[in-house]
């Protein structure tokens, strides 16, 4: 399947968020973006699908989860899907011994906005941990832990990062979708769906015949975008 013949079954809008981590700021922006788009066309299904990565690096992590869960757009169903920065803070929650990886990618933001010290050392891990899990809403481990890895709509297909070419769609890996790369960048295969993903930062937003790359670097540069889905038809919502 590639993007001249994608399209949703009729009545379905969809709205793909890319790579948030932690501005939520710009998610609130963003979502009013999407309140306002939803007064225009015919009545049917809206559904807003967030690719992962609503942690770290930005300075809000908690708030961006607190919206998503608690305040989603009327008129709207929500599907948030597993970034590998969530699965990084999930390893961390289970065995804080391996959260160098974490920290080294913005773990440290994450943990401030949930106002639990930066460690300075492995001897401080187990401490860390146990701080996060006390600070940490029940309804947000909730969400981080319940997060699937890939939805479904018509033609296209939304993951985190990608998938391992040549794999049936079914039988990728959860690594493969929440981490994979130049594998699945570099290849111009059909893979029987038109991928929608993050992931992988874009300065504008990468239209190729088997995928949409939607990470803007949201972050960094202000530009948080939605890619909106309907029939055969796309555009773009940015912040």
């Amino acid at each position: 399947m590639y993007i001249e013949e994608a399209r949703l079954p009729p009545g379905l809008r969809i709205y793909a968020v890319g790579d948030i981590h932690g501005r939520a700021d710009l998610l609130a922006q963003l979502q009013a973006l999407i309140a306002a788009d939803l007064e225009e066309g015919a009545p049917g299904q809206r559904v807003i699908v967030y690719l992962g990565d609503y942690i770290d690096r930005g300075p809000d992590s908690a708030g961006v989860i607190e919206r998503i869960c608690r305040h989603p757009v009327p008129g709207t169903e929500t599907v948030a899907l597993l970034g590998n920065h969530e699965a990084m803070m999930l390893e961390f929650l289970e065995a804080p011994y391996g959260a160098g990886l974490w920290l080294a990618n913005g773990g440290d933001a994450t943990l401030a906005s949930y106002r639990v010290r930066v460690p300075h050392s492995m001897d401080e891990f187990l401490l860390t941990q146990r701080a996060l899990r006390g600070s940490l809403p029940r309804h947000h481990l909730n969400f981080l832990a319940g997060l699937p890895l890939q939805a479904r709509f018509g033609d296209y297909l939304f993951v985190h990062a990608g998938i391992r070419p040549g794999l049936p769609l079914d039988r990728q890996s959860r690594e493969q979708v929440i981490w994979i790369r130049d594998p699945f960048l570099d290849s111009e295969a059909d893979h029987g769906a038109v991928i929608i993903h993050g992931h992988t930062i874009v300065h504008e937003v990468e239209w190729c015949r088997n995928r949409i790359g939607i990470d803007t670097g949201a972050y960094t540069t202000g530009r948080l975008t939605a890619l909106v889905l309907e029939g055969g038809e796309r555009r773009l919502l940015q912040t």
